[in-house]
């Protein structure tokens, strides 16, 4: 299996069937949520509905796998605004240029989402190039919003892991510790986001 697969295949692990009982059982009690999920082109809302996280990392032209639907999937429950950068309309006969104007729309997207974005997440897959988000991985690490997975077998891993110590950017090691880090991180800004809401309510 694929190194980007297994990841994915860890990720979606089976559950015990108490597990899926209590799923199950709370599902009944409680309407079923869906993410809430800004795909480029479209344009940011002037009003985010909670932490906005962006989706970085590998697309290689649609080769690498679809993590960016399915982590949002699995955190579901967190009231927070994901940033895809990844889209199912693009064509790659378009070409890498600057005079290209939806190659332009595309790259300002992603320079505006990454300027708004709370946390940034970079997956380098295993097996993919991803020079983009090496790109974006230098522009934001200093910013303190960036988590980093890079697995064996992603071919500039040493490169991200000298930088990543140099700045004190947080790694982790697969999908199932990305998608904690990203509860952390929420539930850490969730609570800013209340203090001084709470601190402002109580000014004269």
């Amino acid at each position: 299996m694929l190194p980007v697969l297994a990841g994915l295949a860890a990720f979606f692990s089976p559950i015990s069937p108490a597990s899926a009982a209590e799923a199950a059982s709370a599902a009944e009690s409680s309407p079923p949520s869906a993410p809430y999920i800004v795909t480029s082109p479209t344009p940011l809302p002037v009003h985010a509905k909670g932490p906005r996280i962006f989706l970085g990392g590998s697309i290689d032209m649609g080769r690498a796998a679809n993590w960016q639907a399915e982590l949002p999937r699995q955190l579901a429950d967190l009231e927070v605004e994901w940033l895809n950068p990844r889209r199912a309309d693009w064509n790659p006969a378009w070409k890498a240029e600057a005079s290209e104007p939806e190659f332009r729309r595309q790259v300002e997207w992603e320079l505006a989402a990454l300027e708004a974005s709370d946390i940034i997440i970079l997956y380098f897959a295993a097996g993919s190039q991803s020079p983009i988000s090496l790109l974006e991985l230098g522009l934001h690490a200093r910013s303190g919003t960036v988590i980093v997975l890079a697995p064996d077998g992603f071919w500039r891993k040493g490169n991200i892991d000298i930088t990543a110590e140099h700045y004190g950017i947080e790694q982790v090691a697969d999908m199932p510790a990305l998608a904690a880090a990203i509860r952390r991180r929420a539930a850490l800004l969730a609570q800013t986001r209340d203090t001084s809401e709470t601190g402002n309510a109580q000014q004269p």
